[in-house]
């Protein structure tokens, strides 16, 4: 079904605990009970891996490998639907770099520690406010998924030059040439992908626009989705290890839907709450101003990224 099932090194059903039960019987009783275990565990899965909705599985973006002016320019804003919040345009901005063959990162987490991601779609950013609407898009892109070596904190801020040694990849996609458009651009994987430990990162391989005020090369993002099947609250995993290995974690037989509360209370979603919650108890905090009203009209001020 997926290459990556191979490294399972045992499935638990949430009813047991554990791998083997402390139960007193012979080892062919033992062994039957394991086997039939695991075929309930696999047969679900296979199910689930065609049946399980389909939707957009980001559930909070971590970091960027670089970032021009934070919060305004932040990786939050590639997961904002529309393009002009609080009367400015919404998206990530990278550093500038004189070098245009400098690769940028975005890392984003995902809504479940298994998902199948079957699509990848970016929207690079057109300056609408710059003299030529330049675009600042990528030349290529690639997608790695996998897991962190321990648990992950998610400060805010920080770059991926801080989390790039705390990664296990177990899945590198092949490039896809980016054109230089403003349009929601989709890279469809070959074939379903089964990423293990919840974790997926985009890399941004080479620049294509340099910007006039400064001479330097930038890639900006407008927006990203990320869609497959989660497989939670039905499955997890546990232990993963610097192999590849893990162990298959059944926590439910029940079918999810759409509407699953476990599914749209992201932790980004929480965090966006928890700072809108602060601004109304007169808290100061750095966010970006957020309207809940119909679009913004675009400001005809002149910015630089």
């Amino acid at each position: 079904m997926f290459p990556q099932l191979s490294k399972v090194v045992h499935v638990v059903e949430q009813r047991y605990g554990t791998k083997d039960p402390a139960e007193v019987g012979s080892s062919n009783f033992m062994e039957w009970q394991n086997l039939e275990r695991e075929h309930r565990a696999y047969a679900f899965l296979a199910r689930g891996c065609t049946t399980f909705p389909i939707r957009d599985l980001i559930s909070e973006p971590i970091c960027a490998s670089s970032t021009d002016n934070y919060p305004e320019e932040s990786i939050d804003n590639t997961l904002e639907p529309r393009d002009v919040v609080a009367q400015r345009a919404s998206y990530w901005s990278s550093k500038g770099n004189s070098n245009p063959a400098e690769p940028e990162m975005l890392l984003y987490k995902l809504m479940g520690d298994l998902c199948v991601i079957t699509e990848v779609s970016i929207q690079p950013f057109e300056a609408y406010f710059q003299w030529g609407l330049p675009i600042y898009s990528a030349k290529a892109v690639r997608f790695r998924m996998g897991h962190p070596k321990s648990p992950v904190d998610v400060p805010l801020g920080e770059s991926y030059k801080d989390y790039e040694n705390k990664f296990i990849w177990t899945y590198t996609s092949q490039e896809f040439p980016m054109a230089q458009e403003n349009r929601l651009q989709t890279f469809k994987l070959p074939e379903p992908v089964l990423c293990i430990g919840g974790f997926l990162l985009i890399e941004l391989l080479g620049r294509v626009q340099r910007q006039d005020m400064d001479g330097l090369f930038y890639i900006c993002v407008s927006h990203v989705q990320i869609m497959g099947r989660s497989l939670s609250p039905a499955f997890g995993i546990e232990s993963p290890e610097p192999s590849g290995k893990f162990a298959l974690k059944v926590l439910s037989y029940a079918q999810p839907t759409l509407d699953d509360p476990s599914l749209i209370q992201s932790a980004y979603l929480r965090r966006r709450v928890g700072q809108i919650i602060n601004i109304l108890r007169g808290n100061a905090v750095d966010v970006v101003e957020y309207e809940w009203g119909e679009e913004d009209d675009e400001s005809d001020d002149e910015f630089v990224l």
